[in-house]
Order: structure tokens, then sequence, then C-alpha cells
């Protein structure tokens, strides 16, 4: 099995780092955290890998998915700095935006389901890249499917994973919006039936609480968490996290 992981959110909009919550996205203020008194992405990924020794990262170009500018030199700087790894969501709707992406030294690409036009891109990223790189992000709100692909549209969830699958996807994002920055905590059962059904990676991101929210989704071997709120606000310690990951 894999090393479980434990990957820090950046959300960018408007150039600056955001506290995002419950994916209501015209609310979103600029992130106040108890680690670094700033909101620029390239000193928050600086401090968050320099002192506090996490080299992974996971960004939402929210500028980017809301047909804005992407950040691309933001990318670009946080990717210089040594030894980090960044896996990036941008709102890729078409093949034709991948290729932006993957002229960059990216651990990873996201795929969103919200965002995606059809399930052809995912089949043209799969032939095109290392499926390694590619992640396909399953977004609900309130474990409901959000998504612009006709076929998955009020489709079931777990019938939308085993497609998913069967194109040859090893990579996934469990990321419900209605969680985002509210610390709900706990695993829900569909998350449990969905590690039961789908053999790749699984990361979740949105409503992690604490670090016994962390440890549990180890035990039942999910891949990784993505953390943000819990972060910034100080309900997780690094110094527990630094326990966690020596257990």
């Amino acid at each position: 099995m894999n090393k479980f992981r434990i990957i820090p959110v950046i959300d960018i909009l408007n150039s600056q780092a955001v506290h995002a919550i419950k994916g209501e996205r015209e609310k979103y203020k600029p992130l106040k955290s108890v680690l670094i008194n700033d909101s620029d992405p390239i000193r928050i990924a600086l401090k968050l890998k320099n002192e506090y020794l996490f080299n992974e990262f996971y960004i939402a170009d929210l500028d980017a998915i809301l047909q804005r500018k992407p950040n691309i030199t933001i990318l670009s700087k946080i990717l210089d700095i040594p030894g980090v790894e960044v896996m990036i969501d941008p709102g890729i709707k078409t093949e034709k935006n991948v290729w932006n992406y993957f002229k960059l030294n990216l651990k990873s690409l996201i795929l969103g389901l919200e965002t995606l036009r059809d399930l052809k891109v995912v089949t043209e990223c799969l032939e095109l890249f290392d499926t390694n790189k590619i992640v396909v992000s399953i977004d609900m709100y309130n474990e409901v499917i959000k998504t612009n692909i006709k076929e998955f549209k009020n489709q079931d969830i777990i019938a939308i994973i085993r497609k998913i699958e069967d194109l040859g996807v090893v990579k996934i994002i469990l990321l419900d919006l209605f969680k985002i920055g509210q610390k709900i905590g706990g695993i829900s059962a569909l998350y449990l039936k969905i590690r039961e059904v789908f053999s790749g990676e699984i990361l979740v991101g949105g409503g992690i609480k604490d670090i016994q929210d962390i440890n549990e989704y180890r035990s039942n071997n999910f891949s990784g968490v993505l953390i943000g709120t819990a972060l910034h606000d100080g309900s997780i310690k690094i110094e527990e996290l630094r326990s966690f990951l020596k257990s």
C-alpha cells in the first residue's frame, strides 16, 4: 500500500489564497491562518515547505475555474520551490486546456467532473499522459454529483465511479463542496462504499475536522486527505501531524 498522504490545500482567487467554505465562491475571503500572517500563495507554500515540512500541495486555481486568467506565474513560482510537488485543479474543460499545464512539471493534473464537458477529455488524457499523473475529482454537493457531463447527470455516484475506473482512471478525489470549510468530520457511508468498489487511490477533500478524522481515513484504507480549514485555524496541530506520520 502507498504511503498515506496529508496534503495542504491552497485555494487561489484573485491571485490570493482564500478561505473556501461550502463552495460559495463569491463569499471567499483572503486566508487567515495561525501558521502565517499572509495570503500570498507563494509565501504560504514556502512557509509550509520550509518550516512545516510539507512537500505536496493541492491547488485549486479558482481564477481559472471561474473563467478568469489562470495563475500560471504563481503556479510556476510554487513549482520552482525545491522539493515541492503540486497537484492542480484549473477547471479543465477540453483536451486543449490540458496542454497548457503539462508543459509544467506537475505531479498531477486534476480533471474535475464539475467543469469537464465530456468523458472524451478523460480518455484523451489517459492516452496522452502517464495515468498516474491524471486524477479525476468526483465533485459533489452534499453527496449529489456536480457535473456538465450529460451521461452522469442524475446518475448514481457508485455507477459513475465504476464508469470512471472502466476508462482506466487509477486515482480519484472525493470532493464535496458542501463540506469544504465546515469541519464536519467522520466518514460517510457513501465514501466507505466507494472505497469498496474503486480499486485505485482515493484522496478525500472537504470536512476534515481533526487528527482523529485523518486516522480514521487511514484505517479505512483511503490514500490521503486534503486539509485546509482545520490546519489554518489550529484544529490540527503540526506536532500532531508529525507524530501521526511517524506512527
